[in-house]
């Protein structure tokens, strides 16, 4: 009797496994997107403190937690926080309230304190028509100024670019890992062509992203590095897993990051927008690090960018470590039968 299955039973068990397939998927991309909710969102406020306590109060009240107050001295803290990547905006209460976004941050959050702005007019202008009610005058007009601190560059004005361009890197990264580990033989090689290629595409995509389309800005150089840096941390894992699995390793380590680590990078929305705790472990991952390392690169060089480099630096080290190890087992399974032949 054969042991492989029949003609018939492949017509019936490939589109079933094609199907499952497809519809996990549609999961992994579409879960995020469909449980993702304003929660948690850090923004500052500056004024007199009985005003913040009672706007702390309102907006918790209101907003049911999708926004998380916490008290600054003066609007020059208040930009600082935003600048430092401590706060997507800002709300500055007194006699000229204002309140301060960051589209390059998070376009979604900016809309998100451009309502949180409205609502604020509306209630002043209330007051405001009470008080002058009551002294028999009339009301001034309450106006609340927006104002985007970090503002995209005219170039990607809508932040689309910045936020797709996470995808490339991780296509890239999966596929020199998957093609190196099949077309270059040898260890050594093979790092050296992984290091090679991280290099070149680095300053290749790089170069398109930012001189060429305008989406990144700041230093090329490191943008390069970034890019660079994390397309090898993607590359390493796949080749790495490839030599310690084989074919099954390559699979895997594309199945991670295209259906578990894209999903969950964040880059469209900010990261307190996902399920706890899922937006921490998207930054966990090389897609979801390096798409917020590039974001700090182009827009906020005070922000501590130190976690996301070393994100990239540890999934590198230990793509390549699994390479070495991986490659140690082959060269052992394959000497194991000269040695029984030779004990012989």
């Amino acid at each position: 009797m054969s042991a492989h299955p029949s003609p018939w039973v492949r017509v019936f068990a490939v589109p079933v496994v094609l199907t499952l397939a497809i519809s996990l998927i549609v999961l992994a991309f579409l879960w995020p997107v469909l449980t993702s909710e304003p929660k948690g969102l850090p923004v500052v406020a500056a004024g007199p403190a009985a005003a913040v306590e009672q706007l702390a109060a309102a907006v918790e009240q209101n907003a049911d937690g999708a926004v998380e107050i916490t008290a600054v001295d003066d609007r020059d803290a208040a930009v600082a926080a935003i600048e430092h990547r401590e706060a997507y905006g800002a709300i500055v209460l007194g006699t000229a309230p204002e309140v301060l976004t960051a589209s390059a941050a998070s376009p979604v959050a900016a809309q998100a304190l451009g309502a949180i702005a409205t609502g604020l007019q509306a209630q002043l202008q209330q007051v405001a028509d009470a008080q002058a009610a009551q002294a028999g005058i009339d009301a001034p007009t309450v106006t609340v100024k927006v104002t985007d601190v970090v503002p995209l560059a005219d170039t990607d004005a809508r932040g689309a670019g910045l936020a797709s361009a996470v995808l490339p890197v991780t296509i890239g990264g999966i596929l020199g890992g998957v093609l190196l580990s099949l077309a270059v033989p040898g260890r050594m090689r093979r790092l050296v062509a992984l290091l090679v290629y991280a290099i070149v595409a680095g300053l290749s995509l790089a170069g398109i992203l930012q001189g060429w389309l305008g989406i990144l800005q700041g230093s090329y150089l490191v943008n390069a590095a970034a890019i660079g840096l994390g397309i090898l941390a993607i590359g390493a894992t796949v080749a790495g897993l490839g030599s310690l699995l084989g074919r099954a390793g390559l699979a895997l380590g594309a199945v991670t990051f295209v259906l578990f680590a894209i999903p969950l990078a964040s880059v469209a929305t900010p990261v307190e927008f996902l399920p706890e705790p899922w937006g921490a472990v998207g930054q966990a991952f090389p897609p979801g690090a390096g798409a917020t390392l590039l974001r700090d690169l182009s827009y906020f060089p005070s922000a501590d960018a130190g976690g996301p480099w070393l994100v990239l630096v540890i999934w590198a080290i230990a793509g390549l470590a699994l390479l070495v190890v991986g490659r140690a087992r082959e060269v052992g399974a394959a000497s194991a039968p000269a040695v029984e032949s030779a004990t012989a």
